[in-house]
Order: C-alpha cells, then sequence, then structure tokens
C-alpha cells in the first residue's frame, strides 16, 4: 500500500487513470474475442459493456489532459522555464512516432516495393497515440496562450474545447481528401476510416485541462465533498445542455445526428466523463491509502497500451492474437480472456517496478 500524503499527490487522479487504462485493456481484449453470435445490443449485459466502451477513450483523454496541466502548473514560473515543456514536447513527439510505428506498412522499415494501397491506408489511419501527442501540444500551446495574453487558464481551456466542438459540426461535413492527402486528411475527420480525428477528441483533453490547471492552482480543493459536487453539477450540467441541443436540433432540422456527427453527444460524453470524476473523486475521499499497482498502472498506461495492442492486433514484426482468434470465443472464455490481460499488465508494471526498469519517455 501507499499513502496519499506525498506533497502532490492526488489520489483521485491514481485512481481514474488506472481505472482508464484496465478499462482500456478488457475492451480491446473483448472487442477481439468475443464471438459475433453474442453481441446482441438487446442484452442488457453487453449494452452496458457497448456504452461502457464508448465512454472509455473519453475518460482516457480527459484523464490525460487533467494529469498533464496538473504537473504543468504545479511549476510556479513562466512557461519558458517550465521543464515540462520539453519533457512535454519531447513525449508528444514519441506518441506520434509511436502510432505511425505501429501501423507501419512494412517490417522492413525502408523497403517499400510490396506495400499495398491498403496498408498504406492503414498507415496513414489517426490513432490515439496520435491524437495524445498533438493533443499535448495543443493544450501547451493554449498555456502558452494564457500566459502571453494574461488571461486566465480556465477561459482559454474552456475557449479551446468549445471551439474543437464547434469545428467538429463542420469538419465531418467536408471531403478533406479532396483538399489533402490523406496523410493530412485523416486528422480532420473520420472520413478516411482514422479513429480518433482531432475534432472532436481534442475537446476532451482541453476539458481535462481544465481541471488540472483548477487542482494546480487549489491543492486541497479534491479533499472536500464541495469540489466533488461542483464536479457532479457540471456534469448534469452538460448532459442537459446536449438534450437540449439535440431538441434544439430537431426543431431546425426536423432531424437528429445525436449518435453520429452531433457537437451534442461530445457535450454528453463529456457530462458522463465528469459525472463519473466526481464518483471518484468521492470514493477518495473516503480512503487513505491505495495499492502501489494501481499507481503503477496509471502510471505506465503508455507502455500498457501499446504492450497489450500488439499482443491483441500484431504489429509489422509479428501477428496479433486477431489473427488466430478473431472472435472466437463465447463470453465464459472472453471474460477468461480479459482477466488475464489484466492479469498480465498488472505483473508487468509489476516486475518493472521490482527491477527498477526505468524508462523516463515511457513514464508520465
Amino acid at each position: 500500500m501507499t499513502s496519499t500524503s506525498s506533497k502532490n499527490r492526488v489520489i483521485f487522479l491514481d485512481l481514474l487513470r488506472a481505472f482508464a487504462v484496465l478499462n482500456m485493456v478488457q475492451g480491446h481484449t473483448i472487442d477481439v474475442l468475443l464471438g459475433s453470435q453474442f453481441r446482441d445490443m438487446s442484452n442488457p449485459i453487453f449494452l452496458a459493456w457497448f456504452t461502457n466502451r464508448g465512454l472509455t477513450a473519453p475518460i482516457f483523454m480527459f484523464s490525460a489532459g487533467t494529469t498533464f496541466m496538473y504537473l504543468f502548473r504545479l511549476q510556479k514560473i513562466s512557461f519558458s522555464e517550465n521543464p515540462r515543456v520539453k519533457r512535454g514536447v519531447k513525449r508528444a513527439l514519441l506518441l506520434i512516432g509511436l502510432g505511425y510505428l505501429m501501423r507501419y506498412p512494412t517490417p522492413t522499415l525502408v523497403y517499400f516495393k510490396n506495400v499495398t494501397a491498403i496498408q498504406w491506408d492503414i498507415f496513414f489511419v489517426v490513432d490515439v497515440l496520435q491524437l495524445i501527442g498533438f493533443g499535448l501540444l495543443f493544450i501547451m500551446l493554449l498555456a502558452y496562450i494564457a500566459e502571453k495574453i494574461k488571461i486566465s487558464d480556465y477561459i482559454v481551456f474552456i475557449t479551446g474545447a468549445l471551439a474543437i466542438i464547434f469545428i467538429y459540426h463542420f469538419s465531418e461535413r467536408v471531403v478533406w481528401t479532396n483538399y489533402f492527402h490523406k496523410a493530412l486528411a485523416g486528422y480532420l475527420s473520420t472520413g478516411t476510416h482514422s479513429n480518433f480525428p482531432l475534432f472532436p477528441w481534442l475537446s476532451y483533453l482541453a476539458s481535462g485541462s481544465f481541471l488540472g490547471s483548477y487542482l494546480a492552482k487549489n491543492p486541497t480543493v479534491f479533499k472536500t465533498t464541495t469540489f466533488s459536487f461542483k464536479l457532479l453539477g457540471s456534469g448534469v450540467g452538460l448532459l442537459l445542455l446536449s438534450f437540449f441541443g439535440n431538441i434544439l436540433e430537431l426543431e431546425i432540422y426536423a432531424n437528429s445526428t445525436f449518435w453520429t456527427t452531433s457537437p451534442n453527444l461530445v457535450l454528453f460524453r463529456l457530462g458522463l466523463v465528469i459525472i463519473f470524476t466526481s464518483i471518484v473523486t468521492f470514493i477518495a475521499l473516503k480512503i487513505e491509502t491505495i495499492p502501489r499497482v494501481l499507481i503503477l498502472l496509471g502510471r505506465n498506461t503508455l507502455l500498457i497500451y501499446i504492450v497489450h495492442l500488439v499482443i491483441l492486433y500484431g504489429s509489422p514484426w509479428n501477428l496479433g492474437i486477431v489473427a488466430l482468434l478473431d472472435k472466437a470465443f463465447d463470453p465464459f472464455f472472453t471474460i477468461l480472456s480479459a482477466a488475464g490481460m489484466i492479469g498480465l499488465m498488472v505483473l508487468m508494471v509489476n516486475l518493472i517496478h521490482k527491477f527498477n526498469i526505468r524508462n523516463k519517455t515511457l513514464v508520465t
């Protein structure tokens, strides 16, 4: 066990990050292995799991933005003197590079003669690593703007998040490949089958940065129930706003895009993420210590992400489980496999800690 009395330790962030990474691992594992015949939306258990999966990425992005900006703003110095600027840029470039490396079209690195058009398309898909990489650069830029024009972080981060959501409303309606190469167009919309284009996903990182800055400027606020209730109220407010926006869309266009490309869906998910975060803060108020493994899981999210994806989906240098057992299991063996994958990740981070294997580029 580890104490939460460390000077800058925010226990609910440890819990949030650990949940985010474990939820991601189980989600990917179950998605790969569960047989198609068991994917029934009328089944309340599968529906609950599927709904949770839709929140996995927003929680992951939100917690990443919160943690980064919290640590960034703990340094009570100017942007140019802050050591986390250099570390943030290096980490961003590492994430972007790893994102492309994991989808590299050829195992030979430099020989491209036999690469097919489909392999190139897969390579140009924007995934979560590229998104977080550019997200870190984006929120650092917002922090720099806040300092230069002497305006509150809160205003800048909220404006940044709302701008991304507003642009999303239009970006999904443009065929960007008519204007840009697929390598760039993938960052602008899902039209090139990118999983995580900048719009609207950057809004979750910017929103998390708002919370991170608030925590850094109010270092003991997370120990109060008032803080938890404020989060809860903010989340409920966003849910109501998303419902009102959907009603407005129906009135104006006689059609709802809520579950496809609507900004209202972004607000809805963000509201649920903040409500979930408030629940975690309530839980954190009741406990004084947490297992060391939860901190280790949160600290090694990048390594866990890469390792479990390479095992499940493979890489240019190895076959993944998906190539052998795609949608091949019943619910029992699927859940057992997900538990096994989580156990493997827990074992990995414990071994890293035990043998003091530490690579600062892979650790937050």
